[in-house]
This record gives structure tokens, C-alpha cells and sequence, in this order.
């Protein structure tokens, strides 16, 4: 379910940047916009996407972080302390 989620979320920003470079491209067409200016709205969309990116995937683990504690389940830490543990 949350594969489905991340694959719906990335679908839906591929057709947005899609969008908005075929929107830039008409601007360019039309002379209301040169290809720079285009090229730099492009550049600062794709580097304010990546830093959402980021911000999302921490929250993301930290949910999930939160939620596993909160049902009790064994993170690879908690399984190697046991294993250490039952080695003694």
C-alpha cells in the first residue's frame, strides 16, 4: 500500500512537471519568456522538488519509526541486542 502511494505521488508530479515544462515551452513560443528564463524556472522547480523530496522521506521514516513502537515490533537493533544476548 505505501509502494502504491509513493508510485501515485511520483505519477502525479511526473505529469505536473510535464505540464509545466510543456506550459514554459508555449511562453517561449509566444516570446513572453525566453528559453533562459524557462530553463531557470525549470532548474528552481526541480531543486525545491528535491528538498520536499527530502523533507518527505525523513517525516515518512519517522512516522513509520513512531508507528512500529507504538505496535511493539522488534526493529534489526532490538534483534541484535537479543541475539548478543541470547549468545552469552
Amino acid at each position: 500500500m505505501l509502494k502504491d502511494l509513493i508510485t501515485i505521488g511520483l505519477g502525479g508530479a511526473l505529469l505536473a512537471k510535464e505540464k509545466v515544462e510543456k506550459e514554459l515551452g508555449e511562453l517561449v513560443d509566444k516570446g513572453k519568456l525566453n528559453k533562459e528564463e524557462a530553463q531557470s524556472f525549470i532548474d528552481k522547480a526541480k531543486v525545491k522538488g528535491e528538498e520536499e523530496e527530502k523533507e518527505f522521506k525523513a517525516h515518512l521514516k519517522e512516522v513509520i519509526k513512531e508507528t512500529f513502537e507504538e505496535m511493539g515490533i522488534a526493529t534489526k537493533e532490538d534483534i541484535k541486542t537479543l541475539i548478543k544476548e541470547m549468545k552469552k
